[in-house]
């Protein structure tokens, strides 16, 4: 294995980390975001803003090496752990793009219940790490399905 995929692969491991990884730690800021009243939740929710942000920015590194991994390893495109990987991946990405932006920025409009707001980032948070570790788990065990 030369020195080049093996940086890819690296590369790639770190993007999956830094796109994963923020969402456990918005689980527990759920609860001080529902107790946060005027200046204190802003900071919540740029926190929010930010992981989401740092999210697709990871996921396009994600993305790009994957691509080259296919392209310099063994794999051909038409593997099936590939392939399910890549359903899940276009999944996730129309997840991302309607899940959390339009309930956070409902959070500052005033009449708004903050109860059902913070249960659908809770609910929205679960089913996302549900997508991304389904698509971990396919690029780790490489199950052959067909």
């Amino acid at each position: 294995m030369d020195l080049v995929y093996r940086f890819i692969i690296y590369l790639h491991v770190l993007s999956v980390v830094a796109s994963i990884g923020p969402f456990f730690i918005l689980l527990p800021m759920i609860k001080k975001l529902k107790a946060a009243s005027g200046e204190e939740l802003n900071p919540y929710l740029d926190t929010f803003r930010f992981t989401v942000r740092l999210s697709k920015h990871a996921g396009h590194v994600l993305v790009g090496s994957g691509v080259l991994l296919v392209l310099m390893g063994p794999w051909t495109w038409g593997t099936p752990w590939i392939l399910m990987t890549l359903f899940i991946m276009f999944c996730s990405l129309f997840f991302l793009a309607r899940a959390f932006s339009p309930t956070l920025k409902r959070f500052n409009d005033p009449g708004e219940e903050r109860e059902p707001l913070t249960a659908k980032l809770k609910r929205t948070i679960w089913t996302y790490l549900i997508l991304l570790l389904a698509m971990l788990w396919f690029m780790v065990v490489k199950p052959v399905l067909w």
